[in-house]
């Protein structure tokens, strides 16, 4: 029989736009006469997908819309999914840090959060007086959490400053104390927001193999997040894709990560118009086709692997009068850091379609979540059009041959010759 220490029934989350507070009381109210006539929240049966690219009609949006899942004791979740999916959320509800708007969660065990740097921390309070307390929230009593002082502090590298008030920790800090307190104080399920990114790379290590031994050694139940595809692959016995607020895909962690980065719903790898009124862009400039092939393969739209040779591809009509113009682009992480920039001036005929791409050679980009940033001028350098998020990607570490599962330090990874020169 199936052992479930965690289950998830119908979870939805609504929440309402703009301003804190304006018109609340009014939709409280009429909350509170329909509850007291026996009808339903009338607010539940409105509301839109929760697509943060899009302009929408309504004050209601859906974070969660009927999410159903199971975790086995002694098994680790990963839960992928762009930004704005939904995957915090539903930790946060997991968690219990927020309750959902309809459905229940059902746990067997306590369950310890690591969803944000310091969750849970008092930044007044000691890193000592801050493992104490975390686990006092997690029901252990002073004696328990005495047998384990030596081991968090060990494991999480911060003993000189362990007596210092956690608010003078860096952020790095923070979330090795914070890890070290949620893996080592035992709890039966530990829930794991993307907060190791901020750690270093010897500490990434650490983390990730302290994970397998509490999954495999230990048989405690993990659910993790990350935009890691290498460490979720590794680590995870079954993973749960998200779009928009709703389960994409549930299952071997190998196919379902392979369908989330191919599919559209993960990013907007290739836009594509089949006419000059429907492309994208303004008077000056359309842009009918862009597009990030990969291009050490026959198959443009097969996954990009580090050791890949990228192909930025545009076709673009210039409606400027002018055939000379400037285009050019800044390629940024997902987190806004410019990885470099590139462009020049061509002549691009007017009224006709332009085809023109640029080449990222294989061994450069590190694995990462990409923006393509493109922007076109005139000759003199007047702005005619630009679009911050043209396109997204990412850059998956397929072959990784090292037992590191973390990402390489810095923007780029170059393939660089390295030679011995002692001689005997």
């Amino acid at each position: 029989m199936k052992d479930i220490i965690l289950k998830a029934e119908n979870i939805s989350k609504q929440y309402r736009l703009g301003q804190v507070g304006t018109g609340t009381l009014s939709h409280d109210f009429n909350r509170w006469w329909h509850q007291i006539r026996g009808k339903e929240n009338p607010y539940l049966k409105i509301g839109e997908t929760n697509d943060r690219s899009t302009k929408g009609t309504s004050d209601y949006v859906w974070a969660l819309q009927d999410i159903n899942f199971e975790v086995q004791r002694g098994e680790v979740l990963g839960i992928i999914g762009k930004n704005g999916a939904g995957k915090s959320t539903l930790l946060k509800i997991l968690s219990k840090v927020t309750a959902p708007t309809t459905g229940t969660i059902k746990s067997r065990g306590r369950i310890a959060s690591l969803l944000e740097v310091g969750t849970g921390f008092n930044g007044e309070m000691t890193g000592r007086e801050n493992i104490f307390l975390n686990g006092a929230i997690l029901g252990m009593t002073k004696k328990e959490i005495s047998s384990k002082l030596d081991e968090i502090i060990e494991f999480s590298g911060c003993e000189r400053y362990i007596d210092t008030p956690v608010k003078r920790y860096s952020s790095g800090m923070t979330v090795r104390l914070a890890f070290a307190v949620a893996a080592f104080l035992e709890p039966e399920i530990l829930v794991i927001d993307e907060v190791l990114a901020v750690g270093d790379a010897e500490f990434q290590k650490k983390a990730i193999g302290k994970m397998q031994d509490i999954s495999k050694g230990e048989g405690r139940t993990v659910l993790f997040v990350s935009h890691n595809m290498a460490a979720i692959e590794t680590l995870c016995t079954r993973v749960i894709s998200m779009n928009n607020g709703s389960i994409f895909g549930n299952g071997n962690p190998t196919k379902v990560i392979s369908d989330y980065l191919q599919s559209s719903s993960f990013s907007e790898r290739v836009i594509n118009f089949d006419s000059i009124d429907k492309a994208k862009g303004n008077e000056n400039i359309k842009i009918l086709y862009a597009a990030i092939e990969n291009a050490s393969t026959s198959d443009k739209n097969e996954v990009i692997d580090v050791t890949s040779a990228v192909d930025f591809r545009m076709k673009i009509v210039n409606k400027t009068g002018k055939e000379r113009i400037s285009i050019g682009y800044d390629l940024i992480t997902i987190k806004g850091d410019v990885v470099f920039g590139s462009g020049g001036k061509f002549d691009c005929r007017i009224g006709e379609i332009t085809d023109i791409s640029c080449r990222i050679p294989a061994n450069f980009l590190n694995d990462d979540v990409y923006q393509i940033y493109c922007y076109f001028h005139t000759n003199e350098m007047k702005e005619l059009y630009s679009d911050q998020e043209l396109l997204t990607f990412e850059v998956k570490d397929v072959k990784r041959e090292s037992g590191y599962l973390g990402k390489v330090n810095g923007f780029i990874r170059p393939s660089l010759t390295w030679s011995l020169n002692n001689k005997a």
